[in-house]
């Protein structure tokens, strides 16, 4: 334990003196108040929730820009250190290569947890603040905060399987932009092309919920889009989720899946790997 926290620490000391966790909590910050403000300016017209639109608003967001913060701090993780030499120099103390990733993988969760938890906590407190959110529930807000550093540690935990099997920081890199493509981009649009071809009948609703299970952006979204009545109302997801009757525990299982499948693979492959 004593190694995974020095490990660990390590890396928030890096993150910190690299200003990731001060460069990733202003962008946070400045878009989520942004969005928090000007995405709810319609409210009073239409009646919904301010803090439901900042919901839904800042769920699109984090699908977009959390996991490429992650892929940015995880994909040299392990080949930058092997390049640098510096991770020669680390197994020559009293510790095993899965605590070099996990320590690794601990310090850059707390990192991400740190600037996901005051960006988005700097969008709820100016709205309690001025009143934006008064009397309403904040458990969808919340649960927004948690299942984005989660959804951080399942893109966190992919570039650690890319950094692990490569041998060139560059080609990791490839890799992190690609996998960002696929889970964010192309896989919605593949199977909305599909959707579209058959005209819904290729493929079955409970079908798609289970495909959009396999993509970590999709559990994410389905878990806070469907958190509440009025979110899933203005989400536009309302029929949507009654036909796949996907749980919040089943979305929630599908991300910590996400987090913990391809860390241990990275840890197996890292743990065989010639330096």
């Amino acid at each position: 334990m004593n190694a995974l926290l020095t490990i660990a620490g390590k890396e928030v000391r890096d993150g910190m003196r690299n200003r990731w966790v001060v460069a990733a909590t202003l962008v946070l910050a400045a878009l989520a108040l942004a969005l928090a403000f000007l995405g709810s300016a319609p409210t009073g017209t239409v009646g919904a929730s301010r803090l439901a639109v900042t919901v839904v608003s800042l769920a699109s967001l984090t699908i977009f820009l959390v996991p490429l913060i992650a892929l940015l701090l995880a994909f040299d993780a392990i080949v930058g250190d092997m390049e640098r030499g510096t991770m020669l120099l680390l197994l020559t103390y009293p510790v095993a290569r899965w605590q070099v990733v996990v320590g690794k993988f601990l310090g850059h969760v707390g990192l991400l947890a740190v600037a996901t938890v005051l960006g988005y906590g700097a969008a709820g407190l100016a709205l309690a603040l001025t009143g934006g959110a008064e009397g309403e529930p904040w458990g969808p807000f919340l649960g927004l905060i948690g299942s984005s550093v989660l959804l951080g540690a399942a893109f966190l935990s992919i570039g650690y399987l890319a950094s692990a099997i490569v041998r060139e920081r560059a080609t990791a890199a490839g890799i992190a932009v690609g996998v960002w493509l696929l889970f964010v981009l192309l896989f919605d649009l593949a199977l909305l092309g599909v959707l579209a071809a058959s005209a819904g009948k290729a493929v079955s609703a409970s079908v798609v919920g289970w495909l959009l299970l396999a993509n970590p952006a999709d559990a994410f979204r389905i878990f806070n889009l469907t958190g509440s009545a009025e979110v899933t109302q203005l989400s536009g997801l309302a029929g949507l989720t009654d036909q796949m009757a996907i749980s919040p525990v089943l979305t929630l299982t599908a991300l910590v899946a996400w987090v913990v499948a391809p860390l241990a693979l990275a840890g197996t492959i890292f743990a065989r790997r010639q330096l």
